[in-house]
């Protein structure tokens, strides 16, 4: 997709985005919060709103076996420390209770997997057909889709808790890339399935945001 189109096909999104749509970053963790007070210190990401920009840096290796090489892309205008960013997707899936593969994340090259924070109005045009409305993420075609509201505010299973709720859509969206569906709840009490639609709701399990919640990274 040219990047002139991607800019057309968001433009009237954006430009009707609310006032408060705006990102800052706790450096230290690379999430994303709300920060009315400080987030004019927070540069926006390079690049015009609409385009994807990927965050330039490599890892190193974690795990073992099959490599999965990872790109982390930014869409241009967020407020957000977008190398943080990077290295927290990163810290989560090579975390052994995530899915058990090997990563390493690449700014070049051959690409496994895409991990995508972007605004609404984008997330909706890279997850159609499905039908995201602006609140939710997605994971098709080999790119999880983070959708950059829904990483601001969390969602009510996870309360105040917006760390594991960012955890959660991390493994949640990589999940579909890998093919994974969604599943419901296994039983009452029990930790709610990594692929069950958390963000709708955990009842009558609890909210849990790995793949392998019995691991230790």
């Amino acid at each position: 997709m040219r990047p002139a189109l991607l800019v057309a096909a968001v433009a009237l999104l954006a430009a009707a985005a609310p006032a408060d749509a705006r990102f800052a970053a706790d450096a230290s963790s690379g999430d994303v919060i709300p920060s009315r007070d400080s987030v004019e210190r927070v540069p926006r990401a390079p690049g015009p709103r609409g385009t994807l920009v990927v965050v330039p840096g490599r890892s190193a290796v974690f795990g073992s076996g099959v490599v999965y090489r990872l790109a982390v892309e930014v869409e241009g205008g967020l407020r957000v420390d977008r190398n943080a960013f990077a290295r927290r997707v990163t810290s989560i899936l090579a975390d052994r209770r995530s899915w058990g593969v090997a990563v390493q994340r690449v700014s070049s090259g051959p690409v496994d997997v895409r991990v995508t924070l972007a605004s609404p109005g984008l997330t909706d045009y890279l997850c159609a057909p499905l039908l995201t409305n602006g609140i939710f993420s997605c994971g098709q075609g080999g790119r999880a889709v983070l959708n950059a509201d829904r990483w601001r505010h969390g969602a009510a299973a996870y309360g105040n808790d917006l760390r594991r709720y960012r955890i959660y859509m991390v493994n949640h969206e990589v999940g579909h890339t890998f093919g994974h569906g969604h599943v419901g709840c296994p039983a009452g009490g029990e930790p709610a399935p990594v692929m069950m639609q958390q963000t709708k709701g955990v009842a009558p399990c609890g909210p849990n945001p790995w793949p392998f919640p019995s691991e230790r990274g």
